[in-house]
């Protein structure tokens, strides 16, 4: 599967990158939509897909996957707000097992890359020549002697921004230097370089100069990286993100996480972002986006939840943060437990209670058989602003007769983080230079 996926994806890129390239007149130089395909962890198309994994090993990547996203994004937290080293960490640990991975291509002549996206990081990079050691990657490495828009940045240079965490000065060069949470750690070059995407049209457009880190000292020590992953792409808050220097609007659309055979997964930069409907309150704290959610709402019932539960703290300890690497969501247990116990009054004489799995209750039975007419849970957020789940986000299989709540209690933070699963069928939409975020319910398809 793997060798066919490298083949696969290789020959999209070469074909589609040497005959539009060709035809992209100066006209195009600033597009206003930028597209970039986004495959998931489950998807035929991703190559870490395995035909024999069962639901309840699926299932069981999710909720691991998920923890260590939570407990990376609680050090990296109380990092920002203790000013300690644990500022510098990175990318999630299990990035093979969890999220999204974006194609683009680096460099003239372009070179595929396929890198994990994540909107809790801000430094994009990818692993370029020469690296010592490398991890193993199935598309090209990066060489930068290759290309002819390749440039290093001087450690005087604006774009050398020592306010991001990891950006260190190598004099006279720029460098970077990040730490994983699994002990892996990536250091290198910050680079500028011309990157290439799709446009709406199905067409190609590159965008020169853009700031990226090559990482050349990769220290992969439980081998999380690697395989067909290249790196990783940061859409995190701060001026060094691909999110900001593309115009700091940026929008992604998830389908079914489930479905295998979902295609259409996109992450859309710049003025073509779709941005429409009302939106809300977005509150930016180091690499995090915070949400202000007011209330959660099962059908017409409002859950009992003091407000202060999802209140904002100055330094990110307490709050509500919507994550791209969380398939789960969590909540402080003052939150969590209203929920599980409305939960389970529904479910009393409808189906079986079986136990609980990371804390959540689960179920006999099937989602689309035993849940029809179920309650559509919604988080309310300020300025009147929904987020409902359906019972396919609200739950999940965890084996081939039984459900659980794709829910988590948070014990040791009071944090909220709003994760993958109960983003479906929605394009969530960032305005950075206006810290407001709009969530509109669509078929992620229209967007094409």
């Amino acid at each position: 599967m793997a060798v066919l996926f490298k083949l696969f994806l290789l020959s999209c890129f070469v074909t589609s990158a040497t005959s539009s390239l060709a035809t992209t007149s100066p006209t195009n130089a600033k597009p206003k939509r930028l597209v970039t395909k986004l495959i998931h962890h489950n998807s035929i198309y991703s190559p870490y897909y395995n035909p024999k994994d069962t639901i309840a090993g699926r299932a069981r990547h999710a909720i691991d996957s998920s923890k260590a996203r939570f407990d990376y994004i609680w050090k990296k937290i109380q990092g920002i707000s203790l000013d300690t080293d644990d500022v510098r960490s990175g990318v999630i640990a299990e990035s093979r097992r969890t999220g999204f991975l974006a194609n683009i291509s680096i460099g003239s002549p372009p070179v595929p890359q396929l890198l994990v996206m994540d909107t809790g990081s801000s430094l994009s990079w990818t692993q370029c020549r020469p690296c010592t050691p490398c991890f193993f990657q199935a598309l090209p490495i990066f060489n930068p002697p290759k290309s002819s828009t390749y440039r290093l940045v001087p450690c005087d240079s604006p774009n050398c921004n020592r306010q991001v965490p990891g950006i260190i000065c190598r004099a006279p060069r720029c460098g970077f230097e990040l730490r994983y949470g699994d002990g892996t750690t990536v250091s290198g070059f910050v680079s500028t370089e011309k990157i290439t995407f799709e446009t709406s049209d199905e067409g190609i457009t590159s965008v020169p100069n853009l700031v990226f880190g090559c990482g050349t000292n990769v220290v992969n020590n439980l081998g999380t990286l690697g395989g067909q992953t290249s790196g990783l792409l940061g859409l995190g808050a701060e001026v060094i993100s691909m999110a900001n220097q593309l115009g700091s609007k940026f929008s992604y659309c998830f389908g079914s996480i489930w479905d295998p055979h979902y295609i259409h997964n996109q992450l859309i930069f710049g003025e073509g972002a779709k941005t429409e409907g009302i939106t809300t309150f977005l509150d930016i704290i180091g690499s995090f986006y915070y949400v202000r959610l007011e209330s959660i709402s099962v059908g017409e019932k409002m859950l009992d939840i003091s407000p202060q539960v999802f209140e904002l703290y100055e330094d990110g300890t307490r709050g509500v943060i919507i994550d791209s690497g969380a398939t789960l969501t969590y909540l402080p247990k003052a939150a969590f437990d209203p929920l599980k116990d409305e939960v389970l009054s529904l479910m009393n004489g409808i189906v079986k209670f079986i136990g609980t799995q990371h804390s959540s209750p689960c179920f006999k039975g099937l989602i689309d058989r035993d849940l029809v007419g179920f309650p559509v849970v919604t988080f309310n957020f300020a300025n009147g602003v929904d987020l409902a789940l359906d019972v396919k986000s609200f739950f999940y299989m965890a084996g081939p007769n039984a459900f659980c709540m794709a829910m988590a209690p948070t014990t040791e933070a009071n944090l909220t983080i709003i994760g993958v699963m109960a983003q479906q069928s929605y394009n969530i939409a960032y305005n950075l230079a206006q810290s407001s975020i709009s969530i509109q319910r669509i078929d992620c398809a229209l967007l094409e």
